[in-house]
């Protein structure tokens, strides 16, 4: 049996090193060696999208791999692609070392300077429990066997540019077309999903900060069910006890939401820390959320240079959302595209404050009325996304619409290509001098 091996290494001598070892051992078949943990996400991910056999049976993970250090890399591997047998290569042989990577998922570790010997022994073991699972696997139709759920984050281009209302927009819009869906609140400080929704709970993000393996009854528990079918996983209810979750907590929880559910939503606010870096980090779909303002435009600027710097997310990676859009402004959509170098999304959030405050000062943002145009922006915004699952008729989910074969919604008034004229030839609507939050 042929063995595939997918090296990451992010060192160019290891990897060469790597290679030609690899390259010796009898029916081995190593891939091009990926040189940072983001390349071997989305490469596996490419990989498990188009059928599980097409993983690799063995990644071997350098201890120097970046940014996402090699144990949390391992851990977050083993989740998402169970399939996959992961050996570890490290100069640091104690026995702390190989407890934790055990315990992060490893299949094995192997020492450096690498030995032939060995290597063979540690990556033939790894694809014979591969092969083991996959068989496993393919016997039962219940076993997750997929690259896990889609993950988007809204951020914030600063405070008030109304990421909490698009995130939540955007999880019921999924919900509504039958996806299962997670809403997380990963605005640690001051997160006020559970306020827009009129929820009050005991458990929240800070329960799972601690917990080492995030069994499925352990997710359950720390998780709202709401009247619509959303899974909330809220901030804290004291701020400060937001630091308690850490980016490697945040990657393991991201990891187990992922695999419990089709879609994950998190709100990631207006400031960023090292939990929802990460969150940001992972996702597959990184939104901005900006008003056409200088100040915000500005903070969107600062927000993607900063991403780019960290190596957290690059700007052609992410898209901007204009929200509070009105078509007089000076500042459009295409200038925001060339100042923050994003994709700026086609719909745009039209400036109309009126029909979300009854909705938002009573705690039921959820009843927010189909007909809203702000509303139907943010649905809108969900097919262009890719998070509502398309209805034989293309006709509306939960009283807003789902996406077409197209991507392109009917009677979006929300869109920026589309304006609706009063009968005195005006493209303005009443209430365009007010935004959403």
């Amino acid at each position: 049996m042929t063995t595939r091996i997918l090296p990451a290494v992010g060192d160019i001598d290891a990897a060469r090193s790597v290679t030609t070892l690899l390259s010796q051992l009898p029916d081995a078949e190593p891939a091009t060696p990926v040189g940072d943990s983001t390349q071997l996400i989305d490469t596996l991910a490419r990989l498990a999208g188009e059928a599980l056999d097409e993983l690799p049976e063995v990644v071997l993970v350098h201890e120097r791999i970046g940014p996402v250090p090699a144990l949390e890399l391992i851990r977050e591997v083993s989740l998402r692609f169970p399939s996959v047998g992961v050996v570890l290569i490290t100069a640091d042989a104690s026995p702390n070392l190989f407890a934790d990577a055990m315990d992060s998922g490893a299949r094995g570790l192997v020492t450096l300077p690498l030995s032939y010997e060995e290597l063979a022994n540690r990556v033939q073991a790894a694809a014979q429990w591969s092969a083991g699972v996959r068989r496993h696997l393919t016997s039962g139709n219940d076993v997750f066997t997929g690259p896990g759920g889609t993950v988007v984050t809204v951020t914030g281009a600063k405070g008030g540019v109304g990421a909490t209302v698009t995130a939540i927009q955007l999880a019921l819009a999924a919900q509504a077309s039958g996806n299962t869906v997670a809403l997380v609140d990963m605005d640690l400080q001051t997160g006020d999903i559970a306020s827009f929704l009129d929820v009050q709970f005991r458990r929240s993000l800070v329960d799972l900060a601690l917990i080492t393996d995030i069994s499925p009854r352990v997710l359950s528990d720390a998780v709202f069910s709401h009247s619509t079918g959303l899974a909330l996983l809220l901030a804290p209810g004291e701020g400060e006890r937001g630091e308690e979750v850490s980016d490697r907590s945040a990657r393991q929880i991201v990891s187990a939401l992922r695999t419990r559910y089709e879609i994950v939503v998190i709100d990631c606010g207006g400031q960023m820390n090292g939990a929802n870096a990460a969150a940001v980090e992972m996702a597959d779909v990184a939104l901005l959320v900006t008003t056409p303002d200088v100040v915000a435009v500005r903070g969107a600027k600062r927000v993607v240079r900063m991403w780019e710097r960290l190596q957290i997310r690059k700007a052609e990676e992410t898209v901007t959302l204009v929200n509070r859009f009105t078509r007089n402004t000076e500042i459009q959509p295409p200038l925001i595209q060339k100042i923050t170098g994003t994709r700026v999304a086609s719909a745009a959030v039209p400036a109309n404050f009126k029909e979300l405050q009854a909705s938002i000062d009573s705690g039921r943002l959820h009843e927010l009325d189909a007909k809203s145009t702000v509303k139907q922006a943010l649905w809108g915004l969900a097919g262009e996304l890719g998070i509502v699952k398309e209805s034989a008729t293309g006709k509306k989910s939960g009283g807003a619409l789902v996406k077409r074969s197209s991507g392109a919604f009917k009677n979006d008034r929300g869109s920026i290509g589309r304006p609706r004229r009063r009968r005195d030839g005006s493209g303005h609507r009443p209430g365009d001098s007010e935004g959403t939050r």
